[in-house]
């Protein structure tokens, strides 16, 4: 059995990763950290693990839980996973971040959008970006996972195989997102409470949410070129879910004539296959058929699919997926099993909840 600390388990994060590994196979959770609830039981603070976990929660000494575990996955703030971890640490066991530490390669960058001092800039070159439909295989043998953030993964799928494949005008790409609220934590802000949130949606973090650098940085990978584009999130009034829609010229192609056509449904179909016809969590949907995210809840699944404007030569990009389990604590999981030799998919082959 693999044995796991979760540091931060008493969040949204780490409370869906204490439901996931409960329910793996290979993996005995072993550290409930929480700063918030010391010596507190963990069904006191979740009790929907009444009788299911027993174990009370413990700090966040990073030094003590290397010597106990196996992997140590931190669901926690910005910060934290950088403050404590270390050389020693890491030659002990195997990390995987939940917070954006990590993620981002330039340290002015990460400094710039999050507003706060690197701590331990020497281990960024070395984490992995663990989006692992594009980064699979260096997953493998990674022993520091730069989990990424939940706007970025969907962003990211969504549009990966268009920019691969040169189908998009990198410089036209303008994103649409909509959340649940859980997205922005279990904290306690007025922004988040029921008579704030209730019958209501607005945008937030519009030019400056934070995630902006990683979604590009990871486009920048898959175009070849520099990214910039416009980023926008909502909240909207619901627990679980994210739905990007993404928009971006289409490179048109040239006919013997001297016209100009927008590539085919099927051309461009056969690159969303080409990248995801063997992928396990991103689904394709079937034509002109949207993605919701009711159709991904409580699962590891990204649906993703695409519609062409001809009238105004654009593409619209649209991914659907729960936040909390793809977006966060499943994509988590999905990187312990690639870098512990297990199958991708064990502890997560979950159908998503309906209704």
């Amino acid at each position: 059995m693999i044995k796991a600390g979760i540091i931060g388990a008493t969040g949204y994060a780490g409370g869906e990763l204490v439901r996931l590994l409960t329910a793996h196979p290979e993996v005995e959770i072993a550290w409930y950290g929480s700063r918030s609830y010391i010596d507190k039981k963990y069904y006191e603070v979740y009790r929907n693990m009444f009788r299911i976990v027993d174990d009370k929660c413990m700090d966040d000494n990073m030094e003590e839980l290397a010597d106990l575990v196996d992997v140590i996955f931190t669901a926690t703030p910005q910060g934290l996973c950088a403050s404590l971890v270390n050389e020693e640490i890491l030659s002990k066991v195997k990390i995987v971040d939940l917070s954006a530490d990590f993620r981002i390669k330039d340290v002015k960058t990460y400094e710039e959008w999050y507003g706060i001092e690197h701590k331990s800039p020497q281990f960024i070159e070395e984490a992995v970006y663990g989006l692992c439909e594009i980064n699979r295989e260096a997953v493998r043998g990674a022993r520091l996972i730069a989990n990424p953030g939940c706007y970025p993964t969907c962003s990211t799928l969504s549009i990966y195989p268009l920019l691969k494949e040169g189908l998009i005008d990198p410089s036209t790409i303008i994103i649409d997102a909509k959340s649940g609220t859980s997205g922005a934590g279990r904290g306690a802000k007025v922004d988040n409470l029921y008579c704030e949130v209730n019958e209501n949606i607005k945008a937030y973090g519009v030019a400056s949410h934070r995630h902006t650098p990683e979604i590009e940085e990871q486009l920048s990978y898959a175009a070849g070129q520099e990214v910039l584009l416009n980023f926008t999130p909502h909240l909207v009034p619901m627990n679980r879910g994210i739905l990007i829609t993404a928009y971006a010229s289409l490179m048109k192609e040239q006919l013997p004539d001297g016209t100009s056509v927008c590539p085919s449904y099927e051309k461009v179909r056969a690159a969303y296959d080409k990248y995801y016809d063997k992928e396990k969590f991103v689904r394709v949907l079937d034509k002109n058929i949207c993605p919701e995210t009711k159709w991904v809840e409580g699962s590891n699944y990204v649906d993703v699919n695409f519609k062409i404007d001809e009238r105004t030569g654009r593409i619209i990009m649209m991914g659907a997926m729960d936040n909390l389990v793809k977006g966060a604590a499943g994509q988590a999981v999905q990187n312990m099993n690639l870098m512990f030799g297990m199958p991708e998919t064990e502890g997560l082959e979950l159908v998503p909840m309906f209704p």
